[in-house]
């Protein structure tokens, strides 16, 4: 089974296998939100996914 390159290409990884991604809704329309709020954002977040769809989605990981 082929790696799913949209899903592949929103998030990394690491060296010691774990998967990070970025958090959504961050691009735009954030003036309204608290400094906070905008500073978690930018901040990566790990990924759990179940070894089911990890294996659909990421087969070589």
């Amino acid at each position: 089974m082929k790696t799913n390159k949209s899903y592949m290409k929103r998030i990394r990884v690491t060296r010691t296998g774990k998967l990070v991604t970025r958090r959504p809704g961050q691009n735009h329309f954030n003036a309204k939100q608290s400094g906070s709020e905008r500073s978690q954002k930018r901040r990566s977040t790990l990924l759990h996914l179940s070894a089911r769809v990890r294996r659909r989605f990421l087969p070589g990981s």
